[in-house]
């Protein structure tokens, strides 16, 4: 799954994106509205959390100018506003459910799940790259009907690619996604990372490519 968190509260943020990263899960984080708007609606996304505090926009004015183009996500509000008036205000707004800070992150996991139930579209779907055949629900990758045994950083990496597959990754974006904000990594780690994720789906049509000290992209080779 790969999930949008835009949150301004940092210290909430870095625990969701941990908590889902450690779920195996694939998460783009951000921690302001006008950004996060743009992520919405230039990445696919599985499900979105959306705080309504946020600065220059607001999430109201994200998730409806989100539906205003068109943008299908499942978004899940989290906010301290606790007033039915207010509940009522961001699903008209076009979110899909409402979730009260403090929360528990059981509850957390539930609504998420129940959202995706909501849309089986995309929770079921898979999608093909090259000759790879990728499983979002499942979270794995195949070829010719066998699985690629991949790591869950490997993954993780090749999703972050995927999911912007029409232009760089800066190599900073990309630990941010796998190993999460503020992570003390360096470049040899996720070079050797890489490495081996390019050396398990080459012979499948794909191809990592390096763009020397930007980042990186997929290539689907030509038949």
């Amino acid at each position: 799954m790969h999930l949008l968190i835009i949150e301004d509260n940092k210290t909430l943020a870095e625990a969701l994106s941990l908590h889902f990263r450690d779920g195996g899960h694939s998460v783009t984080l951000t921690t302001d509205g006008e950004q996060g708007l743009q992520f919405l609606c230039q990445e696919s996304f599985d499900c979105c959390l959306l705080d309504i505090n946020l600065p220059y926009l607001s999430g109201l004015s994200v998730v409806r100018s989100a539906r205003q183009s068109g943008i299908q996500t499942p978004v899940l509000m989290l906010t301290a506003r606790d007033q039915i008036t207010d509940r009522v205000t961001g699903l008209d707004a076009g979110a899909d459910d409402y979730l009260t800070k403090p929360f528990d992150f059981t509850e957390l996991d539930a609504r998420v799940r129940a959202l995706l139930r909501r849309t089986p579209n995309l929770q079921n779907k898979t999608d093909i790259i090259g000759q790879l055949e990728v499983h979002h629900e499942g979270q794995y990758i195949s070829a010719n009907n066998e699985n690629l045994l991949l790591t869950a950083k490997e993954f993780q990496a090749f999703k972050a690619m995927f999911h912007n597959r029409n232009q760089l990754v800066a190599k900073a974006n990309l630990i941010d996604q796998i190993y999460g904000v503020g992570a003390d990594i360096n470049d040899a780690t996720v070079e050797v990372l890489i490495s081996r994720l390019r050396t398990k789906i080459a012979p499948h049509g794909v191809t990592v490519k390096t763009v020397r000290g930007l980042g990186y992209y997929l290539q689907v080779d030509e038949a």
